[in-house]
């Protein structure tokens, strides 16, 4: 597998080149992990040992601690079309006078575009089978994910690198349907004095969050800003434990046609790694700037759900 990138040709789209789905397949059997980690259902996370997490701490010097979540989104927009819910389950009326007490209620449908969340190896199927090559239709029904689900996981405990693609680039942020390139993984690395390496936490920041705030919010099922797939081998040659990013890691339109999440296929099912949707990195890349470094302690800690596909996560990243 090389690690050599490819740059986008000359007039391709944003979003492009495009990539063919044999071209894909070839892909997918060039960064798939298969047979690799006796624990299948942790994916990538088994790379991530003590010595990580220790290793992970010497990244921590000032102590600042920036949280990853976004506001839980309980209204309707473009960017959320179904949002989560809360409301009050107990104001102080309904057990014994003394104490009074308040009770609230939340749920998300959270595998969208609003809710920051982390996605577990049974989210993804390709082809018919999960990572490892498990059956979808025998490993998930109706009562949940009998293999790979985030119960499998854990927490995680290791060092985050932010590409802070638009800082590298002198821009306040990429655009709606701009694909991230090898090449500009590179650059980003040296622009940034960081390198991604085994077990990290990879964290894209594209600057959505500041244009949705500046702009207003937009369909990101139509145009996100994302990794091209022909960026995925570097990251699999790296050794990543997790991918994350302001939106979904995918660019969007997909540059594979009849494919609508070709980078989530390749992470997931082909790698096992699992993803960090929807994170809030505008706070990060602010702290890492005055930081001067753009490596950290991260903590992912997800609920504990048996046969959860995922779970909404506020990850904490430690400066």
């Amino acid at each position: 597998m090389s690690g050599n990138p490819t740059d986008a040709q000359a007039g391709a789209p944003a979003d492009g080149p495009a990539v063919s789905r044999a071209e894909f397949d070839a892909l997918f059997a060039s960064v798939r992990t298969w047979g690799r980690w006796a624990a299948a259902d942790r994916g990538a996370w088994n790379r991530v040992t003590a010595e990580h997490a220790r290793g992970a701490t010497a990244a921590v010097r000032d102590g600042t601690v920036v949280p990853l979540g976004r506001p839980w989104d309980t209204r309707p927009g473009p960017d959320n079309a179904k949002p989560a819910l809360h409301y009050m389950s107990d104001l102080g009326d309904v057990q014994a006078p003394e104490p009074s007490v308040h009770k609230d209620f939340i749920g998300a449908d959270y595998h969208g575009k609003s809710v920051t969340h982390l996605d577990a190896l049974s989210h993804v199927a390709y082809r018919g089978r999960l990572y490892d090559g498990h059956a979808a239709a025998e490993s998930v029904g109706a009562a949940g994910a009998r293999f790979g689900a985030v119960a499998a996981l854990g927490p995680l405990v290791t060092r985050g690198v932010l590409v802070d693609l638009p800082a590298a680039l002198g821009v306040e942020w990429l655009e709606p349907g701009r694909a991230v390139h090898a090449r500009e993984l590179l650059a980003a690395e040296e622009a940034l004095g960081v390198t991604v390496g085994d077990g990290d936490a990879v964290l894209l920041r594209t600057g959505a969050l500041r244009r949705r705030r500046e702009l207003g919010p937009w369909n990101p099922d139509a145009a996100s800003a994302g990794w091209h797939v022909r960026a995925v081998p570097l990251l699999a040659e790296r050794a990543v434990a997790l991918l994350g990013a302001d939106g979904d890691s995918d660019v969007r339109p997909s540059p594979v046609e009849g494919l609508h999440s070709p980078v989530h296929t390749l992470a997931v099912t082909a790698m096992g790694v699992p993803l960090l949707d929807n994170l809030d990195l505008e706070p990060l890349a602010v702290a890492c700037a005055a930081a001067g470094r753009y490596a950290f302690l991260l903590v992912v800690a997800p609920l504990n759900v048996p046969g959860g596909t995922g779970s909404p996560v506020n990850p904490v990243a430690v400066l």
